[in-house]
């Protein structure tokens, strides 16, 4: 059941033109000199970029070190400054209550086992009352 009006597709009259195969050979980049140049230029830059990471190492090691060593001294500097903070904030608002005494229970001591100069850290409640949000 052929209809009319279709044509077969068919090679062009003589042919197709014939294909290139032959071995087309690689286009060289790069001369035989030029790659030892590159390998020793970029060990060059290599190890200056070794010795140099390893400088900013040991600078850095030192920076933390010295970081290490001073943070803990910076630390409770801040907390015995929070602690007067607090020591002057209850002396103020305290000021007109009678008998009471800073650091007291109305001059009971709140630690009666302990002796006076011994020191008790506040709870984290009483410690952070004062502080400043920011």
């Amino acid at each position: 059941m052929a209809s009319a009006g279709f044509k077969q597709e068919m090679p062009p009259e003589g042919g197709y033109s014939p294909f290139n195969v032959k071995r087309v050979p690689a286009r060289t980049l790069l001369s035989g000199e030029s790659p030892q140049s590159h390998k020793k230029s970029n060990g060059a830059v290599c190890t200056y970029a070794f010795a140099s990471s390893a400088k900013r190492f040991h600078w850095c090691s030192m920076l933390y070190v010295g970081w290490r060593s001073i943070f803990p001294i910076l630390i409770s500097r801040r907390y015995l400054k929070q602690l007067k903070k607090n020591f002057e904030e209850e002396k103020r608002v305290m000021k007109n209550v009678p008998g009471w005494k800073v650091g007291t229970y109305y001059g009971e001591p709140l630690y009666k086992t302990m002796s006076p100069n011994y020191h008790v850290d506040p709870p984290m409640e009483e410690y952070y009352a004062h502080t400043d949000p920011k």
